[in-house]
């Protein structure tokens, strides 16, 4: 191997390591990152799976399937919509003061 082969083949190499710690650093940055939990916490309803036991289970008797669930006898989760992370609810809260004046 000639030295001109091996240096493009040390600056390919050092190129994918640093477009690694680009992409690594810009996961992070925005929280994509599948491996951190503790970013994005496990659906409590469906314990972090995406799907719960469908409705038709609990009347059926004996034969499980609907369209919902296309014969699996499992759904999607109606609290995190199927991802298995917990998504914060917006909440506005509104304060009204309903005491009277005070007399002077």
């Amino acid at each position: 191997m000639g030295p001109v082969v091996l240096a493009s083949q040390l600056a390919a190499g050092i190129g994918v390591i640093a477009g690694a710690m680009i992409v690594k650093t810009a996961m992070d940055q925005t929280g994509m990152n599948p491996m951190s939990s503790s970013s994005r916490p496990r659906c409590s309803t469906c314990n972090g799976t995406g799907r719960i036991t469908c409705l038709c289970t609990r009347w059926s008797d004996g034969d499980i399937g609907c369209s919902t669930c296309a014969g699996s006898g499992r759904m999607v989760c109606r609290s995190c919509g199927g991802s298995g992370t917990g998504r914060p609810l917006p909440v506005q809260l509104s304060v009204r003061n309903n005491r009277p004046p005070p007399y002077s």
